[in-house]
């Protein structure tokens, strides 16, 4: 998020990256329980995690819209 405010015009490839960092990270914790997870586990963790970075990127989208939205307007 930091990266947004420091560069303003950022890429979606931070956005893409930090998704792909979340999910490696998701996978590399589910990796070291024991005893290991059953599969349908794997994809209901993996997929929660997706889901709400999803919500977050949308929620930011907006946030980009309606600042631009009241900087035309002033």
């Amino acid at each position: 998020m930091i990266l947004f405010w420091l560069v303003p015009n950022a890429p979606d490839i931070i956005v893409l990256l930090t998704l792909a960092l979340a999910l490696y990270l998701v996978v590399i914790e589910m990796r070291e329980m024991q005893p290991r997870m059953h599969w349908k586990w794997w994809g209901w963790w993996l997929s929660l995690v997706f889901l709400t970075h999803f919500i977050g990127y949308l929620a930011l989208r907006g946030y980009a819209v309606y600042r631009r939205w009241n900087q035309a307007r002033a």
